[in-house]
This record gives structure tokens, C-alpha cells and sequence, in this order.
């Protein structure tokens, strides 16, 4: 995925001992990142359903990040769902001794547990899905924190105060949204821009040369409000 490539330039390649990698801002943060990123998808097997994407165990993972970082790629993108949260510990487990050397992003918002509270973009569930990540990943923060669909029951409002009190907590430093639609992602910006909160810096949404539907209304929102 390529997260920085709607967004501002500011350096044709990154500034790390020249490892050659191309960076861009993410949206209207002042954050760089690689315009490449590894999605940890593939990571734990935790299921018949992710087994069928991957299983690669914690030597598998290690060997892929250095990989990664050999060739200046140093951002990681896991999801609590996934593997039922398998990936997220086996990729902490491949970056364990070298967590200033990536970039951490995960998602949260989908189901979790079997409880009522266990899904959804609430106070409740946002505030354990963080933390559960941050476990997880063995870590102290996550760089760019993404809500994984919109929850259409919680008051965006709510939603981005919970993200907020993360912000300003150190747990987060950006955040972002994936699967949003068109109105979802302007509702949601507008919030913020009225009450002062963190605007939502990047999308992860489905694109390829088959799926081109991002370009209609998604990709001129995205140019118009600085989300990569």
C-alpha cells in the first residue's frame, strides 16, 4: 500500500543515510512517510480464513522486516483483527530491539469480541482497542492509528475526543480512517475542524486497475483535504 502518495512533497528521497526510498508527507500532518508500506495481513495464520493469506511465524516476519529495512521501507501496517490479533504480536516480535527504526501502523473498529461493547468506534472499544494493540505490538505508541469502517451508532464526535485524549496521551501520534465513504470521511473532517480535534491525516481504501471507484469521489476529496 502506499500510503504518501496524495499528500505534499517535501523530499524526492528520504533523508535516512540515503537509503534511496521516496518519502511523502502524510496528508496534512508534517509526518513523513514511505511511499511504500508491508501489510502484516499475512502474519500469525491465526485462522482458516488468514491461514489462507499467509501464516508466516515471528523468524518469518524478523526476515521480511530486515528485508524491508534493507531496502529503506520501514513502515508496517497491522489491523486487531487480524489473526484475532496474532499479527500484531508476531509483528512486535519482529521488531523487538529496533522499534525506532519503523514506522507502526494498525487499525481497530471491527469486531472483537462477542460482547456488545467488542466492535465499533466507541469510547468503550476504541479505548481497549488501543491499549490491546499497543500490547500486542509491544510498544509505547503508534505512529498513525486508523479506524478500520465507519460506526455509524457512535456520534463522530465522540469518536474523535477518544482519539484526541490518545493524541495528547503520546499513545497516538496521527490517526486515520479505512473503508470510509465519501460522506463518512467529510463528516468526519468536518467535526474535527469545528471542535478542534485531530483531522484524519490518511485513508486506506481499496484501489486497483479492476476497483477504480476511489477515483470518483474519494481521490478529489482526499487532493482537496490533504488525506493521503
Amino acid at each position: 500500500i502506499g500510503l504518501g502518495r496524495i499528500g505534499r512533497g517535501r523530499y524526492p528521497t528520504s533523508n535516512n543515510e540515503g537509503d534511496g526510498m521516496e518519502h511523502r508527507i502524510l496528508g496534512g500532518s508534517g509526518f513523513s512517510v514511505p511511499v511504500l508500506s508491508l501489510g502484516t495481513g499475512t502474519f500469525g495464520g491465526g485462522s482458516d480464513f488468514f491461514r489462507a493469506w499467509g501464516n508466516t511465524d515471528a523468524d518469518g516476519a524478523r526476515r521480511l522486516v530486515d528485508i524491508c529495512l534493507e531496502a529503506g521501507l520501514n513502515m508496517f501496517d497491522s489491523a486487531d483483527i487480524y489473526s484475532g490479533g496474532l499479527a500484531e504480536e508476531t509483528l512486535g516480535r519482529a521488531i523487538a530491539g529496533r522499534r525506532d527504526k519503523v514506522i507502526l501502523s494498525t487499525k481497530g473498529t471491527f469486531r472483537s469480541g462477542d460482547g456488545p461493547n467488542d466492535v465499533g468506534s466507541s469510547r468503550h472499544h476504541l479505548t481497549e482497542a488501543i491499549h490491546g494493540s499497543l500490547r500486542r505490538l509491544g510498544t509505547d505508541h503508534i505512529d498513525l492509528y486508523q479506524l478500520h469502517g465507519f460506526d455509524a451508532l457512535t456520534p463522530v464526535e465522540e469518536v474523535l475526543h477518544t482519539l484526541d485524549d490518545f493524541v495528547r496521551a503520546g499513545k497516538i501520534r496521527c490517526v486515520g480512517v479505512s473503508n470510509f465513504s465519501g460522506w463518512h470521511l467529510m463528516k468526519s473532517l468536518a467535526a474535527a475542524d469545528r471542535h478542534g480535534l485531530p483531522r484524519y491525516a490518511a485513508h486506506q481504501a481499496y484501489y486497483s486497475l479492476v476497483g477504480r471507484d476511489y477515483e470518483w469521489e474519494l481521490m478529489p476529496l482526499a487532493l482537496d483535504q490533504k488525506v493521503s
